[in-house]
């Protein structure tokens, strides 16, 4: 079975690059990984405070990844498997795809303007020694574009 890896966040173009994995997962009869990442906190507070922040800032990406997931769910019947870590995104990637060998392609998508974002920017440099396929989806199209395009 197809696995396609969508990392979401907030933006317009992790929308699109879950639109067009979902897409591809249905024609192909696979299946979506929505990867949901906490950046490590910049700062440190004392430490109630500092947990407090930890904890709001997780909880925040599994509101999202549940909400991703239920959006899919509603609009192609998949059920997605669902993973919330912490840390630098470009390492906690690698150690999924790592974990995780039956991933058959790595969705992202890029910002439609300025600099198409920096997970994008780093998984471009380093394509030819990943394990899988590497799409990137434009965040500017769509939903009938992607349609069309997957």
């Amino acid at each position: 079975m197809r696995v396609y890896l969508v990392v979401i966040d907030e933006s317009q173009e992790s929308h699109s690059a879950l639109r067009f994995a979902a897409r591809r997962a249905i024609d192909t009869g696979g299946t979506v990984h929505i990867l949901a990442l906490v950046p490590k906190q910049a700062f440190s507070a004392f430490g109630g405070v500092q947990a407090t922040i930890e904890e709001e800032a997780r909880d925040r990406a599994e509101v999202m990844a549940h909400g991703a997931a239920g959006e899919l769910m509603s609009e192609s019947g998949l059920m997605p498997q669902i993973a919330v870590r912490e840390g630098d995104g470009k390492a906690v990637i690698n150690e999924y795809l790592t974990e995780h060998p039956e991933v058959a392609a790595l969705v992202l998508g890029a910002a439609p303007e300025g600099n198409p974002g920096p997970l994008v920017t780093h998984f471009t440099a380093c394509a030819g020694t990943l394990q899988c396929p590497l799409f990137i989806v434009p965040g500017g199209l769509s939903d009938e574009e992607i349609d069309r395009l997957s």
